[in-house]
């Protein structure tokens, strides 16, 4: 019997929610509410693998959520929590960690990435297990479908690993409670559209980060009309027209990241911009750019600032919606506690 269909999504609360947070992920989940049962968590818990500032997270915390909800995501229709308030979490990651493989988690890039040269020795066993959480976070819920950027892949592809041996190894068991042989499910990825990669405004071969020293290479969710102005405007281009096709675009990172930025926040594609715009220079192109980012931006980051002074609003959703994770969460592990021959 196929799994109930349910979408998890985990955003990390690492602070300063930016453009490429919004087109690449919390866009796409204010759509998919519309179409899927939606379990959205900021993921706490995998923040502390780098130290954080308790104060400091707390308020990252809020700040995402505040995010998803000022976006468009109904914290009724579905779930927003923090991951830190539904303990399953954690449960189900030990049994991960027992069944995956060291080898595994040797293998992930982003790892291998972090911990190269003078990091070695600051690694955390928190990072290097960190996907093992991620796999528990997902499959707790049974979760058909995970929306995943290009980075994150790798890691759906590893919490795959591990459903597939989970209900290898424990088989025989599975089927003696009489639960499905497929016990957790395989999970598939969506992927996104276009604009899913918003590059840096001032150097478009590096994404937009938080932690760019350039001030002006981000628009951040909280930045006011006039921020977002100013930046789009003074963003880094190119001496030439826009060109009339997508292929006009190679070889012009700066160009073809504008150009995505305006196809996604019109809900439209890079060839209907250029339809639009080709020919056309950049004094046209940057202050229709500026008036759709703000039109667009600007009432979700006044939405998001007015939650944030109201931390009370934010933690009462987030209780309910950890209250109605933590009952499906409890169900699964009540199942796996009994699969892998824990009593009580």
């Amino acid at each position: 019997m196929p799994h109930h269909p349910r979408v998890f999504s985990g955003t990390q609360p690492s602070g300063d929610l930016h453009l490429g947070n919004y087109l690449g992920a919390i866009k796409r989940y204010v759509e998919m509410q519309k179409t899927h049962e939606c379990i959205y968590c900021v993921v706490d818990m995998h923040a502390i693998t780098v130290w954080q500032e308790p104060d400091e997270l707390r308020r990252s915390i809020r700040e995402v959520a505040a995010a998803y909800v000022a976006s468009g995501v109904d914290p009724k229709k579905n779930i927003v929590f923090n991951q830190s308030r539904v303990r399953q979490h954690a449960e189900l990651a030990w049994v991960f960690n027992c069944v995956a493989r060291m080898g595994w988690m040797e293998r992930m890039t982003q790892f291998k990435d972090k911990s190269a040269g003078k990091n070695a020795e600051n690694i955390s066993l928190g990072l290097f297990a960190y996907p093992s959480l991620m796999a528990a976070d997902i499959l707790l819920y049974k979760a058909t479908h995970v929306p995943v950027g290009d980075d994150q892949k790798q890691h759906l592809e590893l919490t795959r690993d591990i459903a597939a041996k989970f209900n290898n190894d424990y088989a025989r068991s599975i089927a003696e409670q009489g639960l499905e042989a497929d016990f957790f499910p395989i999970t598939d990825p969506v992927i996104a559209g276009p604009a899913t990669r918003v590059m840096s405004l001032k150097d478009a071969s590096k994404k937009m980060s938080k932690s760019d020293t350039s001030e002006g290479a981000r628009i951040l969710l909280m930045d006011d009309a006039d921020q977002i102005s100013k930046k789009i405007k003074r963003a880094t281009t190119d001496p030439e027209p826009l060109p009339s096709e997508e292929k006009g675009l190679e070889g012009r990172a700066e160009a073809a990241n504008l150009v995505g930025i305006y196809a996604a926040l019109s809900d439209t594609t890079k060839a209907a911009v250029l339809a639009e715009f080709g020919g056309k220079g950049w004094g046209a192109f940057k202050p229709a750019l500026a008036d759709l980012a703000v039109a667009k931006l600007a009432p979700i980051a006044d939405e998001t600032r007015r939650l944030v002074a109201d931390p009370a609003s934010i933690d009462a959703f987030m209780a309910d919606g950890a209250a109605r994770a933590a009952e499906i969460a409890e169900k699964t592990m009540k199942e796996v506690r009994s699969i892998v021959g824990f009593i009580g």
